[in-house]
């Protein structure tokens, strides 16, 4: 009878990419902390490429290397995790400058029935940057921006956004479901578990210089920071489409009902008229496209899995706005055209006379505009449909086909 074979209770993976200079320093800490405590551990580098030979010191040091093809942080952190056997996974970069003897937090909270244990580095936390360990702007600009604004955005709980070093469980991994490829996969997990409102910890650490001489950091101050709140927004619609769209839609509307019977004077040195108008129908149109923009990303962010579902708020995003929109939009489309019909037939009455601009742009401009508006709306409509009917064919669970 074959002998089963056990799942250890952690994994500690690290991903790498030219870490020959601090890697065995990292295994070693990690499996001096294993054998210390008397865990069942595995030690995983994710290769990522490696061409100064940190596999073979990773093997020669004790731990499974498990190469990936695929370029980017959170590719090698995907494809070590994938072989990772452990109940608990714990991740942390290979430069030395996360202490792995501080594994034992790590685990112990996960044994207290956390899901997510981000180690902080920050005060804020009662973490320690030490000296010359992380550069100025990411310490007092980056680090805490984007840490404020995922508290704000996301509800999350913790005081360091950024820290690579954390565990989690099995479990909650498979859930989230992660699926970026580089360095947004940290944030990615972090925002998802707060969305999903899974348990996360935190525990306090200290952060030691990059002990690489090789080779500078692989991270690229604006370029990732840029990614970052790229990808914050993409999670975050409601900043992204929603406000500044229902900012420009209202702006427009008003700008219409204000200058649309009569030019309007500003402070007796300002005179808005129909270049105006024209002005507050771009704003309009392109206002309303925002915030269709940001129902679209809403509901495919929900029926994907990325967000949570709040049934709510989905249901009248499904349900709701796909009929307010065709009926709305319908109606927008009608009463546009029929200004746009009844002005041009009193030009063909009248024997195709000049055209007096300020008078016909006065119909011309909010007719084309209801148009541009209702169109918009009843397409937008259907589009929303076409997603929420995407989203139920996925979904949908086929009996087994009978037996002959």
């Amino acid at each position: 009878m074959m002998k089963r074979e056990t799942i250890p209770e952690l994994s500690v993976v690290m991903p790498c990419l030219n870490e020959a200079d601090t890697l065995a320093t990292c295994i070693s800490k990690a499996l001096s902390t294993i054998k210390e405590n008397g865990l069942d551990a595995e030690v995983i580098v994710a290769d990522n490429g490696s061409t100064d030979g940190s596999q073979e010191i990773a093997r020669e040091c004790g731990a499974v290397v498990v190469s990936v093809s695929t370029p980017g942080y959170g590719a090698a952190l995907k494809g070590g995790i994938a072989a990772a056997r452990g109940r608990f996974i714990i991740m942390g970069d290979a430069d030395d400058s996360y202490d792995f003897n501080e594994l034992m937090s790590f685990v112990t909270a996960l044994r207290n029935g956390a899901e997510l244990v981000m180690g902080c580095r920050l005060p804020a936390g009662g973490g320690v940057v030490s000296t010359g360990a992380m550069p100025w702007s990411h310490r007092w600009i980056g680090n805490p921006g984007f840490t404020f604004l995922a508290r704000r955005l996301f509800k999350m709980p913790n005081h360091d956004v950024y820290c690579g070093l954390r565990g989690f469980t099995r479990e909650l991994y498979d859930d989230l479901q992660l699926r970026c490829l580089g360095m947004e996969f940290a944030t990615e997990m972090i925002i998802k578990a707060s969305l999903f409102e899974r348990r996360i910890d935190e525990v306090p650490i200290t952060l030691h210089p990059d002990g690489r001489r090789s080779h500078p950091p692989h991270l690229n101050t604006l370029a990732d920071g840029l990614r970052t709140l790229r990808f914050y927004l993409l999670y975050s619609p409601r900043w992204l489409f929603t406000v500044p769209g229902t900012m420009l839609l209202l702006l427009g509307l008003l700008s219409f009902a204000a200058i649309l019977p009569s030019p309007v004077s500003v402070g007796g040195f300002a005179r808005l008229d129909v270049h105006t108008l024209l002005v507050a129908g771009v704003a309009s149109i392109v206002g309303l496209q925002l915030v269709i923009f940001g129902l679209f990303t809403t509901l495919f962010a929900m029926a994907e899995g990325l967000v949570p579902i709040r049934q709510p708020l989905y249901s009248r995003i499904s349900e709701i706005a796909p009929k307010v929109g065709f009926w709305a939009g319908s109606a927008a489309v009608v009463i546009g055209l029929t200004i746009l019909g009844v002005t041009t037939m009193s030009w063909v009455v009248a024997g195709f006379p000049d055209l007096v601009y300020e008078i016909t742009m006065r119909r011309v401009l909010p007719a084309v505009t209801l148009v541009a508006l209702g169109t918009q709306a009843v397409f937008g409509g259907i589009f929303l449909g076409l997603l929420d009917l995407h989203r139920q064919s996925q979904s949908l669970e086929l009996d087994p086909p009978a037996s002959q």
